[in-house]
């Protein structure tokens, strides 16, 4: 899903795609728009033993960017 999302995107955009899902995923209210399918994970926010399964591959991404 993440690698759908963020395809053809700029690094500037994948990036804060990565913290718009973040914040998502932790249960703050964000413009989910962004996120494409990946918005329909917003309810991992209510299963606290989910959410690292959910953000590993955002986390991933985050840290390739930033290298």
């Amino acid at each position: 899903m993440m690698t759908d999302a963020v395809i053809g995107k700029t690094t500037d955009q994948a990036e804060e795609m990565v913290q718009t899902f973040s914040s998502m995923i932790i249960g703050d209210d964000v413009d989910t728009d962004i996120l494409e399918d990946a918005a329909t994970l917003e309810g991992v926010s209510k299963f606290p033993a989910r959410i690292k399964c959910a953000t590993l591959a955002w986390k991933a991404l985050h840290k390739a960017l930033n290298k």
